[in-house]
């Protein structure tokens, strides 16, 4: 398969981006980037310390790196959970790929979510609950196509392939 674009996932926290965006890396033969941890790499801090100063300075560090990474192509992209949050992030994600929402059940992702090691998560899992109301919609409105995760892995990566396929 011949990629020019970079294959863009979004979706709740927990709900599989980076392993499944690993594992489609590998298949595809592509570079793999997880925007938070490019974040880390470039800031030198934690994404803990980052949010420290508050989700507003995360935010605009995080629309900083995404602009930088969609530059790049063809790579997979995971990306934080919030990254829809900010309309001009997914214009910069969507002018160069084709974004995946990957979409696991709530129930699914409460049971077995860390949550202390996630900034946003830390008062408790009701908060979980909180963020999907808040941004499910976003998932749906700015995604070109939707992978339920309701499987194992390299399910949900052969669904995504099959529909890289097809376009």
């Amino acid at each position: 398969m011949n990629l020019s674009k970079n294959i863009v996932l979004i979706g709740m926290p927990g709900c599989g981006k980076s392993t499944i965006g690993k594992e489609l890396a590998k298949e595809l033969k592509i570079k793999f980037c997880d925007i938070d941890e490019y974040i880390v790499k470039v800031t030198g801090l934690s994404i803990e310390q980052i949010f420290r100063g508050g989700e507003d300075t995360f935010r605009l560090i995080e629309k900083r790196c995404v602009k930088e990474i969609s530059k790049m192509s063809p790579q997979v992209i995971a990306t934080g959970g919030g990254v829809i949050k900010d309309s001009e992030n997914i214009k910069e994600l969507k002018g160069n790929g084709i974004i995946f929402f990957i979409n696991r059940s709530i129930e699914k992702i409460s049971t077995d979510v860390d949550i202390l090691s996630r900034p946003l998560l830390k008062s408790g899992k009701e908060k979980l609950y909180d963020l999907y109301e808040e941004r499910y919609f976003l998932y749906k409105r700015y995604c070109d196509y939707e992978i339920i995760n309701d499987s194992c892995i390299n399910e949900v990566k052969d669904k995504i392939i099959t529909q890289l396929r097809r376009i």
